[in-house]
């Protein structure tokens, strides 16, 4: 029997749950973890902070009786995460648990895509900002090369984890001219290529709004060259809002959380390398975990405490960013997960 999914305070209920199992990561996107932010004297969380596989797991085998169905690795980096198969195992065997995915930059997918699709992983999401090297090392800013990225890709759709979904972050000025080349990449690939706003998360990636080019903006470039026209959502609550081609060579997608913000139907909560629960992507703080779990309580007083920060929830800030009057310090991405 599906559980009674609880419901925050605007009747959201709750569905999914991103976690973060590393704060680490091998890139330094631009817009995600600056290098003169992290650099290399940066102190990461040392080992003994980060939340056991077996505490990840508890909190997932409570999440899922409260109605979460949808679990997605992340980081950081989450393939930096040393025999991360084996918590893909532990997860995939959660009664309740439809969907487990992850999010990764690719660098490390073509080695390790096999063992997680045998370990049970459905699906996987490779961030790739540009097929052009210079603007890709200029974002990632360690030099790495497209190719690589590539390589991981087709590594995961081989191991059976399609269609892979590809996530380009548009930052005018900077990539927006690629655009176009992504979508004649892609198109017809069986991969799935979704365009995201560039988005304020946390504080210290600079976040300009005339740096977003507007979802509308990108679809209208795309289609000017290959019409599109747009879908339904698969399912209640999708952020990214879907088109196809009119010639049949597939789809792409559009996470608009800027110009077209999607709070109303958030079902999403996420959990922190550390263990502490945010209840959106731009929350200030979060709610220590770690501690209960390693406290001794049973898991009726976990799924308890789950449900009280679910149920008490208020947040929606892309509704209300363009209202905001002061710069809150916010929790960073590479923190909280995607």
């Amino acid at each position: 029997m599906r559980p009674a999914a609880v419901a925050d305070t605007l009747g959201r209920p709750l569905r999914d749950l991103r976690i973060s199992v590393t704060d680490r990561c091998n890139f330094r996107c631009t817009y995600c973890m600056p290098k003169d932010v992290f650099g290399h004297d940066y102190a990461f969380l040392p080992r003994e902070q980060l939340l056991t596989f077996e505490e990840i797991s508890r909190v997932v085998r409570a999440a899922a009786r409260l109605g979460v169905e949808k679990i997605r690795l992340t980081g950081g980096e989450p393939l930096l995460r040393r025999d991360l198969d084996q918590l893909v195992r532990q997860l995939a065997s959660i009664r309740g648990i439809h969907d487990l995915a992850l999010t990764t930059n690719g660098a490390l997918l073509a080695r390790q895509a096999e063992a997680l699709a045998r370990a049970g992983l459905r699906r996987v999401t490779v961030s790739l900002d540009s097929l052009d090297d210079t603007v890709f090392a200029a974002m990632n800013d360690v030099s790495f090369p497209v190719d690589c990225v590539l390589e991981g890709i087709e590594a995961a759709a081989a191991a059976g984890l399609a269609p892979v979904k590809i996530n380009m972050v548009v930052k005018r000025g900077i990539n927006d001219g690629d655009v176009l080349a992504m979508a004649e990449r892609f198109r017809g690939s069986g991969h799935l290529l979704r365009f995201i706003e560039y988005m304020d998360v946390g504080t210290t990636n600079g976040w300009r709004l005339h740096e977003v080019v507007a979802a509308h903006e990108i679809v209208q470039r795309i289609s000017a060259r290959w019409p599109l026209e747009p879908l339904e959502p698969n399912y209640p609550g999708e952020v990214a809002s879907r088109y196809r081609y009119t010639d049949g060579s597939g789809e792409i997608g559009l996470i608009a959380s800027v110009t077209q913000p999607f709070c109303q139907g958030c079902t999403r909560q996420r959990l922190s390398a550390e263990g502490k629960l945010h209840t959106c992507l731009f929350a200030t703080t979060g709610h220590d975990i770690r501690t209960i779990l390693r406290t001794g309580v049973d898991d009726d007083t976990l799924g308890n405490r789950l449900a009280e920060i679910w149920t008490q929830r208020r947040d929606r800030y892309s509704e209300q960013r363009t209202h905001a009057t002061t710069r809150q310090q916010r929790i960073e991405m590479s923190y909280i997960g995607g």
